[in-house]
């Protein structure tokens, strides 16, 4: 399912951006003239049985001891690009939206990212963007909110 009818059937109001290709989360916000404390970008890992999405500021990286805690796992790993091609198979690799429950997937957000009113994030593919608020987020989302991030 793409993001926009995901979030229209949702009710949630977005805005919805074209851009240059961008490949990480920092060229994002570069293009988007924001900073990349409000990007969220997606870390998907895979514990003892089932797969979880880590979302987190762009500038930030993924504890995996921190996100392993949070998920009550005895430890995490990153996902494999082909466990991603087959998780997010509509998406991009490296474009996916860090909307766990789009995806049937569990999400962590790193408690920084609590502190914004707005998040600005990949729609699927590397030329389309959505910033929406980051209480709608939640509220889809319903993520655990734990300190999983590391600079």
């Amino acid at each position: 399912m793409k993001l926009e009818a995901f979030l229209e059937k949702r009710g949630v109001d977005f805005n919805r951006h074209h851009h240059p290709i961008t490949y990480t989360s920092q060229s994002l916000a570069t293009v988007e003239h924001v900073t990349g404390y409000i990007v969220a970008k997606p870390v998907i890992v895979k514990g003892k049985t089932d797969y979880a999405m880590c979302v987190l500021a762009a500038p930030w990286h993924v504890d995996l001891r921190r996100a392993a805690r949070a998920l009550g796992e005895p430890e995490v790993r990153l996902a494999t690009e082909k466990e991603m091609t087959q998780l997010f198979p509509d998406c991009e690799l490296g474009a996916e939206p860090p909307i766990g429950s789009m995806f049937g997937l569990k999400t962590v957000m790193d408690n920084q990212l609590a502190e914004d009113q707005d998040l600005v994030m990949q729609a699927g593919t590397h030329t389309e963007s959505v910033r929406m608020s980051r209480a709608e987020w939640q509220r889809l989302c319903n993520p655990i909110v734990a300190d999983i991030a590391r600079n």
